[in-house]
């Protein structure tokens, strides 16, 4: 199914990467290409086009764009740029936040990064992006590789046999601008951070190698593992073993002439430790396949819903949550590292989270293990996000991708357990069907998780109503609400009451109020850490009233910063939401929230 799927995207849209990424990147012997890269800013793309606006690597000679990193032959030769003689940026890391100048820069810009490298005979060498925003065209040592589109998603090169020995030269250009018809579209609430923001690896594999697996609790049966281990190369049919030395489990199973093989083992269910937030076990898994070999470290799990309830391994449980952006207050850009991303998941644990919300696209697989392994679970999303244009089959291939992508990336994490796959679209007949086909989708890659969107909800008089035709696609109810802020005020919020019209469980997954840390007023004053704090106070009383209400994820953690916020006084081009200011101090509400999620956590046991 997935082979399928990536195919037809392709037909659809010739802007992806040439082959598939590997499953467990990080676990292969690879080389960072992380570090100081040049870079040009080329806002007519100059480098690209020529006078008459034709690619230049389309021409027939396939040279004279910056890609060619060409150096004057003589004196007497013009050649009007130069990547030795410019700036450098930090890859991975965003133009925006490294250069003044480039704070709303929304365009081309050219890196380059030169490295060496040692191919060997019988090894297959390919190049890895975690992620590029928006639009990428690569091109190693002059020649182009191929161009890739969306800002959150991995992709990779297989460049056997176009590595050299010695010095290489790779150059990327990287476009953010916003287009209507892309994924997300032009409208969106969080900054348009340009760039290589995730790391950049050369992975080595033999010429036969793991390509892709999957290991999981069987749907319904936790005493059984089953999934698959997909080979590719040039030997698709060999013996594969995957073994549990802890659990004392080992299967060997042989692939199929397209290198599949089914995976299924039982377990010794009486000494599993299932993962949870409470014991967030991971287990050492290997797979060998000839020269191939594996290590992943996997929990293992179930989540299904059962009426009204969530159950995490047969439990009913309450998602104490809070959304997230992939940013840091402290430092302006994306989230650069590990250390960024523990800092952001411990504040979420400090107010008694066992879940968040990373909106509204896919975070880094960095940040998904993480949560693994802090014990927080995951809500994961793509950015289809408000109003997309539902009509046009290529948009459609581009949101189906990423979502691909993203499960494809991340189906071995434990944490992981809601697949959103939208947030705040308007109900329209062309949105219910783009929307349903990508429910229908993630399904078909993978049953074992639960199946979300943040939905819109509507009003009539006091009543706030949940009713969109795409909820019977999803396993949760689930929307946003901003009573108290974008409508009704502190003093006459409690008055509405929430009508849900499904037997689900109930998630709230957006709610809030702007508060610029440090300014101190009444309650009724909006922007006021007391008018937040009162908020949350009122809402917690409002939602407490739904039946069937089994958790919720508050906008936002921190505050993070929105070209769509300019008032001088309490915004700056922040959105102010957060429970952590952007100088990591936290406001009233951090503090209410926690105790909230403490009386949930003692009701749950």
């Amino acid at each position: 199914m997935r082979r399928f799927l990536l195919a037809a995207c392709l037909a659809v849209s010739a802007a992806v990467a040439t082959a598939a990424p590997l499953q467990n990147i990080y676990g292969r012997q690879h080389q960072l290409l992380d570090g100081r890269w040049n870079y040009i800013v080329d806002p007519y793309e100059t480098g690209f086009y020529n006078y008459r606006r034709e690619p230049y690597d389309q021409s027939a000679s396939g040279v004279g764009g910056f890609y060619d990193d060409r150096k004057p032959r003589d004196k007497d030769d013009v050649v009007e740029y130069s990547f030795d003689g410019s700036p450098t940026l930090a890859i991975p890391g965003d133009w925006n936040s490294q250069n003044a100048k480039l704070e709303f820069y929304e365009g081309t810009v050219w890196l380059r990064r030169q490295f060496n490298a040692a191919p060997q005979a019988g090894k297959r060498y390919f190049l890895y992006f975690g992620a590029v925003n928006y639009e990428a065209h690569v091109y190693l040592n002059g020649k182009k590789l191929g161009s890739h589109k969306g800002g959150f998603t991995p992709f990779q090169f297989d460049v056997t046999g176009r590595l050299q020995a010695g010095e290489n030269t790779l150059v990327v250009k990287a476009d953010n601008t916003r287009h209507q018809d892309d994924i997300p579209t032009v409208n969106t609430d969080w900054w348009n951070y340009g760039g290589i923001t995730r790391d950049v690896l050369l992975a080595e594999t033999p010429d036969s190698y793991i390509e892709d697996y999957q290991i999981q609790l069987a749907k319904g049966d936790m005493g059984r593992i089953e999934g698959y281990v997909q080979l590719a190369g040039v030997q698709h049919a060999q013996e594969v073993t995957v073994s549990i030395a802890e659990l004392g489990v080992k299967t060997a199973v042989r692939t199929d002439d397209h290198g599949r093989a089914v995976v299924s083992i039982a377990l010794p269910k009486a000494k599993v430790r299932y993962w949870s937030p409470e014991d967030p076990k991971l287990y050492a898994v290997s797979i060998a396949a000839g020269a191939d070999k594996l290590d992943d470290r996997i929990g293992l799990r179930s989540i299904v819903t059962r009426g009204q309830d969530i159950l995490l391994n047969g439990k009913p449980v309450f998602l104490r949550g809070v959304s997230l952006h992939d940013e840091n207050p402290l430092i302006p850009g994306r989230l650069r590292g590990a250390g960024d991303m523990r800092m952001m998941l411990q504040w979420a644990k400090e107010m008694n989270c066992n879940y968040v919300r990373l909106a509204h696209y896919p975070h880094s697989e960095e940040m998904i293990r993480l949560a693994d392994e802090m014990g927080l679970m995951v809500w994961a999303e793509v950015p289809v996000y408000w109003t997309i244009s539902w009509d046009k089959p290529e948009v459609y291939a581009n949101a189906a991708q990423q979502l691909t992508d993203l499960v494809v990336r991340d189906k071995n994490r434990a944490s992981v357990v809601i697949w959103s796959i939208g947030n705040e679209t308007p109900v329209s007949a062309p949105r219910n069907v783009f929307m349903g086909k990508l429910a229908d989708t993630v399904r078909s890659l993978d049953g074992t998780r639960l199946v979300g969107a943040a939905l819109e909800v509507h009003r009539n008089g006091d009543v706030v109503t949940v009713e969109d035709p795409l909820a019977d696609k999803l396993d949760l109810a689930s929307f946003n609400e901003y009573a108290g802020w974008y409508w009704s005020n502190n003093r006459e919020m409690l008055k509405f009451s929430f009508k849900v019209n499904y037997n689900k469980p109930v998630l709230v997954t957006e709610f809030g109020a702007d508060a610029l840390g440090g300014y101190h007023a009444d309650s009724d004053t909006r922007w006021s850490e007391e008018y937040q704090d009162q908020l949350y106070k009122n809402t917690f009383k409002l939602l407490d009233a739904i039946p069937g209400l089994r958790g919720m994820t508050p906008w936002v953690l921190t505050d993070f910063r929105s070209p769509r916020r300019p008032n001088p006084v309490y915004q700056d081009y922040w959105n102010r939401k957060g429970l952590i200011s952007e100088t990591g101090k936290k406001k009233q509400a951090f503090y209410t929230l926690k105790s909230y999620y403490e009386q949930k956590q003692e009701q749950y046991k």
